[in-house]
């Protein structure tokens, strides 16, 4: 039985209501300055940091009316609207333009509840007050009509307390995913790409020195004296991989590369590639099919993916592997995405507008999926076609040329990189499990369906 909580309109329950800078900012935007928040800048509980814009603070000063505090609610009045996320913390002063400024009578409602109502159970009051004729949206005038179920303030904290937790255990995972992902990426720019271990034995040699030894001290990023205290198993294990690197570069069609390397077509490496089916959507069961809107910030996001009947189309030989990697192949704005696939949990498709990319010797999976996340700019720039009707080739995706090491350089990097990217996999896994957990509890808690003391343990954990 719901809770007897009464409904409050918003405007009751926050001093201040307003709106974002309204203007043009085509001659405002510096390098460096004061942050300036976009629609495109706020999701659902936090700030998107992509293409975050400054303005200068004289100009920031000037529109003062739009100012953005740590604490303040805002909420995106085209594009997504009604997605709100509480300004945090870490931003003691912003600006800002298409959103609604709510700031809260703390004694009365918490911002974070308030943040949690909107981008779950208020939806439905967003869009059937959405107001403009050519462009619908979100106003101040909408927004103070909001109703909100109202517990006590006790209770509120003890909602955003158990929505927050598992936030943050989301967000952590995220950070530590960014840290994985840019360890992955350093070391496959150092081998690879600037062949530090290669110009170290180049040097090294020059100069009179061990060549091996420089190669090591490349790899670990120690100082020689430091590498006799490595425990021996893992002085040996790296002095073996020293040694597959080559100590001399030559000329090739990508410039120098290490002698005995290889550059080859993306087609000479992939076993398959292929674009997805035109799928029969199914509301129930059927099987999974990935689409553009998953394959974004360089993973796969399953909870956009839809299904498909099989009964009405078949999907043999069709089902994704681990290790595939997912071009987005239609669109300006979407085209040259990719991901990697890291980890499966039940079968998997792809739509006619994403591209299937299956490594096979002398590459390896994990090798050309990191190279071709560094491409993704490159990969756009072979789109064909009018705007809006962008399409990739697969032939000239094929035709992407790669730098390709000897395959005992591979195995070292895989042995050195796969844990990490597995870790990855994991952590990603259980981020996708706490979000399902938090959508699943939010609107019960807020009917006040749910008492806190009946959660279960993950969530309170």
């Amino acid at each position: 039985m719901s809770a007897d909580w009464p409904n409050v309109e918003l405007s009751n329950l926050a001093t201040e209501i307003t709106v974002g800078f309204v203007g043009s900012m085509t001659h405002e935007y510096v390098e460096k300055g004061v942050p300036f928040f976009r629609s495109k800048n706020i999701d659902a509980y936090e700030i998107d940091w992509n293409d975050i814009r400054y303005v200068s603070e004289t100009f920031h000063k000037k529109i003062s009316k739009s100012t953005l505090r740590a604490g303040d609610v805002a909420i995106v009045r085209t594009g997504k609207p009604g997605t709100t996320c509480v300004i945090p913390e870490v931003v003691e002063e912003a600006n800002c333009s298409d959103l609604v400024i709510v700031r809260v009578d703390e004694n009365k409602l918490s911002a974070h509840y308030l943040a949690y109502f909107m981008n779950s159970v208020a939806s439905h009051q967003v869009s059937s007050r959405l107001v403009g004729a050519v462009q619908q949206h979100f106003n101040v005038g909408s927004a103070k009509k909001i109703l909100i179920p109202l517990p006590s303030r006790k209770e509120q904290e003890r909602i955003v307390d158990i929505l927050k937790s598992l936030d943050d255990k989301i967000r952590v995972n995220r950070q530590i995913n960014q840290t994985l992902e840019q360890i992955a990426q350093t070391i496959f720019k150092s081998w690879f790409v600037d062949f530090e271990p290669v110009k170290a034995k180049i040097e090294a040699k020059a100069a009179g020195r061990d060549p091996e030894l420089a190669a090591m001290c490349a790899i670990s990023g120690k100082l020689e004296p430091d590498l006799d205290q490595l425990p021996p198993e893992q002085y040996q294990q790296l002095a073996a991989t020293a040694a597959l690197f080559p100590d001399e570069l030559v000329e090739s069609e990508l410039g120098l590369i290490p002698v005995g390397w290889e550059v080859l077509s993306l087609g000479e490496v992939t076993s398959y590639l292929s674009r997805g089916i035109s799928p029969k959507y199914t509301e129930d069961g059927g099987v999974l099919v990935l689409n553009q809107k998953c394959i974004r910030d360089n993973i796969v996001d399953v909870s956009k993916a839809r299904r498909h009947n099989v009964a009405q189309r078949k999907i043999e030989g069709r089902e994704l592997l681990v290790g595939d990697i997912l071009v987005n192949s239609t669109g300006v704005g979407t085209l040259g995405r990719v991901a990697q696939i890291l980890d499966l949990s039940e079968p998997t498709i792809i739509d006619s507008h994403v591209t299937v990319v299956r490594a096979k010797r002398p590459a390896t999976w994990n090798y050309l999926g990191l190279a071709l996340l560094r491409r993704q700019d490159e990969i756009e720039q072979l789109g064909e076609g009018s705007t809006g009707q962008t399409e990739l080739n697969r032939g000239k995706l094929a035709g992407l040329f790669l730098n390709v090491p000897s395959f005992d350089v591979l195995q070292a990097f895989d042995a050195n990189i796969l844990p990490l990217r597995q870790q990855f996999a994991s952590n990603l896994q259980q981020t996708e499990v706490l979000a399902t957990l938090r959508d699943t509890l939010l609107p019960k808690l807020l009917a006040g369906e749910l008492a806190v003391e009946n959660l279960p343990e993950e969530a309170t954990a």
